[in-house]
């Protein structure tokens, strides 16, 4: 019973997964001639649908040295077969069927949660604006 239950809210939630994404993991730096550094990732570790929302209106100011930097929290909905990731994974949004302002925004995963009877996998992330 309670598996018929986990399995249609499963489906449910997926159903409402209309965006898509990338998630990767950075394996390294390497710096171009200019002084650029410049991020190497592994390979993906997920390609597939997911959801973005956001968690509240509140958003956190940070200064980094003279850089003046707005962190949105925001929270990013996959499928429960979405497992392995690690908080500073990175996550691209690739396409949105209602917003499109999402494709090409990249998130980082700052928060990982973990739930017996979830029906999505729930991931906090962050965007840096600025």
């Amino acid at each position: 019973m309670l598996e018929a239950v986990l399995a249609r809210g499963r489906a449910a939630a997926e159903a409402r997964m209309r965006d898509a994404c990338r998630i990767r993991r950075a394996t390294g730096e390497t710096t171009d001639d200019d002084g650029n550094v410049i991020r190497t990732y592994g390979p993906d570790l997920y390609v597939g649908k997911c959801r973005v929302q956001q968690t509240s209106a509140q958003a956190a100011q940070e200064d980094v040295g003279e850089d003046f930097q707005l962190m949105l929290r925001l929270e990013v909905h996959l499928p429960m077969s979405v497992t392995g990731l690690e908080v500073g994974d990175e996550v691209t949004v690739t396409a949105s069927q209602h917003d499109p302002d999402l494709p090409g925004r990249v998130f980082l995963v700052r928060d990982l949660a973990h739930k017996t009877h979830a029906t999505a996998r729930r991931v906090g992330v962050t965007e840096r604006t600025g």
